[in-house]
């Protein structure tokens, strides 16, 4: 479901001869709906003469139209800030060269909706209000002076200075959010009580957008306003699901803790344990006071604070464990209050296959064909979700104690959406472990949902015989596949139909591998009612093709030096 609003604006000069306010916005079709968001602005000229009026409808107008001209790959502050700094230029332009438009300038309030996220700029004293959940917020502050009898001089304004200084804000959005952008022809004659009991009406539709900015501004005039009284409203009638660029652009914002020690809290969330510590990111199993209910808390490390692509990562991982809602995954968990760079997830007694292999435990073959299909399900979950797992290993599988197998670590996942925006696209085709990368991986190809396969193949095999099928990989080391060993070389009650399966899951050449996870599932659960069939024997040329070219090379110099020697005989 895509981004959706009602809105109304209503605008009047009210006592004075001009109306110096302007407002505009723009609810864009796809793709512009997803990449920009819908953009709506109020300003409040500033001038005696008619420079007021020019200088907020071209603030308005030059923001709308360029705002969408700008690069997607933008931040959305980004773009707010070069397009107005722009019009700021011209509009002081012109009141230097136009002498009936000396001393023009206008305030302006931005508000951009996109995804699941709001934006908002601003400068001069037009407001930008929130009504949720019956509470009515300021998400503006205004730019005057601040002794009582000075209120009404504005100390920043588009044109007012060569340098303008902009204040931005974000947050989430949510259902049946109101917004208000309001001229102090209108917020300056009503206190908030009535702004609020407006906005209520409009929330619980007792007044539609457009009601409830005319009812502004009329009861904004006969509570005595002697300025023009402007409003827009705007109200979210449906969200889409969250975007990763929203992802980026939050967490962007929310600074990285310090590493923590047991006994001490973050956000209220009480610090147990360290479960994991690495170079990029530390887990923590916490206690949430309020639930009772012990959690994992993931962050980055502080030494990684100022590294924008490892924060980066950290959203895009963030934001994919969200996105997989299902039995074979830590659950995500959002918290009411958020100040730092961090996810919750739930936590769940057991230990990961790796760990339970180096502290002696040995899988049994009925143990391993169950695990091994839960863990082919989980993956077809992931793909199912356009995701790739891309660093399948013991390490990133959990056994709970309640038996249930789920996948850890998105630290390296790729999903479908991220080819939309390079900048985005989380990282190379040899992200992962070297031990478990298919054989293509190591020629430059990218990774697809049969790398992810084969890397499930491999760790049933290493749950099995602790070996790995081509040998251990070394981080750097570019090996030359062969043919892979047979698992009843190191277990010999190994089942023969067991043994093709494994063997067909990790086959050096992609064609020969399971196409999809569901395919895996199935040879797993038919067993030996249905064996696949051996491998079949591969020539030489295709075991070795390098070898075979050397061999007839070889061949064929000893067959000319021994025709040369005849020719030279006779």
């Amino acid at each position: 479901m895509p981004l959706t609003v009602s809105t109304g604006h209503h605008s009047v000069a009210g006592v004075r001869p001009r109306n110096e306010d302007f407002v505009g916005m723009v609810t864009p079709n796809e793709p512009e709906l997803s990449t920009k968001g819908v953009i709506a602005a109020i300003a409040d000229g500033v001038s005696g003469n008619e420079g007021g009026r020019e200088a907020s409808e071209y603030a308005v107008r030059g923001l709308l139209t360029d705002y969408y001209a700008t690069p997607d790959t933008w931040e959305i502050t980004t773009a707010l800030e070069r397009v107005l700094v722009a019009i700021n230029s011209w509009v002081q332009q012109q009141g230097s060269v136009r002498k009936e438009l000396a001393g023009m300038a206008s305030t302006l309030t931005a508000l951009v909706l996109r995804g699941r996220m709001y934006y908002t700029a601003h400068v001069g004293d037009t407001r930008c209000y929130l009504y949720r959940d019956a509470q009515l917020q300021k998400l503006t502050q205004d730019h005057v002076w601040d002794r009582p009898e000075m209120q009404h001089v504005l100390t920043r304004a588009i044109g007012l200075d060569s340098r303008l200084a902009l204040d931005h804000g974000m947050g989430e959005l949510k259902l049946n959010d109101v917004f208000l952008l309001a001229s102090d022809g209108v917020w300056a004659a009503m206190t908030e009580y009535d702004l609020s009991d407006v906005m209520q009406q409009v929330a619980h539709a007792g007044l539609s957008p457009e009601q409830a900015a005319q009812t502004l501004t009329d009861a904004a005039l006969k509570s005595g306003s002697q300025d023009n009284a402007s409003a827009m409203i705007i109200k979210i009638s449906s969200l889409p699901e969250g975007d990763l660029r929203d992802a980026l652009s939050q967490l962007r914002t929310l600074p990285v803790p310090p590493k923590m020690k047991p006994g001490q809290s973050l956000d209220g969330y009480l610090i147990e344990d360290i479960i994991h510590s690495s170079a990029a990111t530390l887990l923590y199993r916490v206690t949430d006071p309020v639930q009772h209910r012990t959690l994992v808390l993931k962050t980055l490390h502080p030494d990684r604070a100022n590294d924008a692509m490892e924060i980066s990562a950290f959203a895009h991982e963030a934001w994919l464990a969200k996105k997989v809602v299902a039995r074979f995954f830590p659950q995500v968990i959002s918290p009411e209050h958020k100040n730092f760079l961090y996810y919750l997830t739930t936590w769940h007694a057991g230990d990961s296959l790796q760990r339970r292999m180096d502290a002696g435990q040995h899988f049994t073959i009925p143990e391993v064909i169950a695990y091994g299909s839960k863990l082919v399900r989980a993956v077809g979950a992931l793909h199912r979700r356009s995701i790739l797992h891309r660093d399948i290993k013991p390490a990133n599988v959990h056994l709970g104690e309640d038996d249930e197998i789920r996948i850890l670590d998105l630290g390296v996942a790729q999903s479908g959406l991220d080819a939309k925006d390079k900048n985005l696209s989380a990282s190379t085709s040899m992200a992962g472990t070297p031990s478990f990368l298919a054989p293509e991986q190591f020629q430059g190809e990218t990774a697809s949902r049969q790398t992810d396969l084969y890397a499930t193949g491999v760790t049933l095999y290493y749950l099995l015989t602790r070996h790995y099928p081509y040998g251990e990989i070394e981080p750097f080391q570019r090996p030359k596949f062969a043919q892979p060993t047979p698992p009843t070389r190191y277990r010999p009650d190994l089942p023969l139909w067991l043994e093709n399966v494994l063997l067909k899951a990790v086959a050096r050449d992609c064609p020969d591998r399971f196409e999809t996870a569901e395919e895996f599932l199935l040879a797993l659960e038919r067993g030996a009612s249905r064996p696949l069939a051996a491998p079949a024997a591969q020539s030489l040329a295709k075991r070795d093709p390098a070898g075979v070219w050397r061999a007839i090379a070889t061949t064929s110099i000893i067959l000319n030096l021994l025709l040369l020697y005849v020719l030279m005989v006779r």
